[in-house]
């Protein structure tokens, strides 16, 4: 077991760069903060680097604790712990996470995000794709990076339990899911769309939805089998991105 107690430490200093995109890339490594995410992280053989928590933690987690080594373990002051998270009242634990290595080319069941960049939709569709029982989500070149705190505090462990590809060139994937025979269907609001309650499913299936303001850009929507869209009895204008691929996931 570490202790460090001066917020000058160098690796204090080092840490909290996790918390930039271009550090996370360089550093190959990610911050999950709280309890339902580090268990998550231990029961599905995440790949943790160290658990950090205070004296109060020791005991307020111990049953998590009580699962990694000693040299895992790193207890700090509680003004440490509040410098390495990103939230205003952080709970008392924090995992190190090295990235994981995204080994599955094509899942039977995918959703594919095109330039979607709000984390909180990013994570909540992650989930929901868990939820779903989707096994695979392809993140498109543009989209938030999977590994910032808010995706991760959205996702509550999803993202150890369905394949995440990230950085994906859209054009070239939709060739070689074509190729294996999986149904590409895109949201879209336009004439040649159909509800997707009318669509037949099929065994592999992948479920492509929009950035937030544009939608599936009109490159994407001329590559894919399918365009569908929601019927909506009210007068709303839209959904909310994360609303509908939850409506859309689920029916199929």
């Amino acid at each position: 077991m570490k202790r460090i107690e001066s917020l000058t430490n160098q690796w204090v200093k080092e840490t909290k760069k996790l918390h930039k995109k271009k550090y996370r890339d360089i550093m190959n490594q990610y911050i999950l903060e709280g309890e339902h995410s580090v268990q998550e992280a231990l029961e599905n053989k995440g790949l943790i680097d160290c658990v950090i928590t205070t004296d109060n933690g020791l005991v307020k987690y111990e049953s998590i604790i009580s699962r990694i080594s000693e040299a895992q373990l790193i207890v700090v002051t509680e003004g440490i712990l509040k410098q390495l998270s990103e939230l205003p009242t952080p709970q008392e634990i924090i995992a190190i996470m090295k990235k994981s290595e995204e080994t599955a080319e094509f899942g039977e069941k995918i959703l594919v995000l095109d330039h979607v960049q709000d984390p909180g939709n990013v994570g909540t569709m992650i989930r929901t794709a868990d939820a779903a029982g989707f096994d695979q989500v392809v993140l498109s070149e543009g989209c938030v990076d999977v590994y910032q705190s808010k995706v991760q505090r959205a996702l509550q462990g999803s993202q150890f339990h369905v394949s995440v590809k990230t950085n994906v060139v859209l054009n070239d994937w939709l060739e070689q899911a074509k190729k294996r025979d999986i149904l590409t269907v895109a949201t879209a609001l336009d004439d040649t769309a159909m509800s997707f309650k009318d669509l037949n499913i099929t065994e592999s299936i992948a479920i492509i939805m929009g950035n937030e303001g544009q939608g599936v850009s009109q490159e994407v929507l001329s590559q894919v089998d399918k365009k569908v869209y929601i019927p909506m009895k009210g007068q709303a204008e839209s959904l909310n991105v994360a609303v509908a691929a939850g409506i859309v996931m689920f029916h199929f």
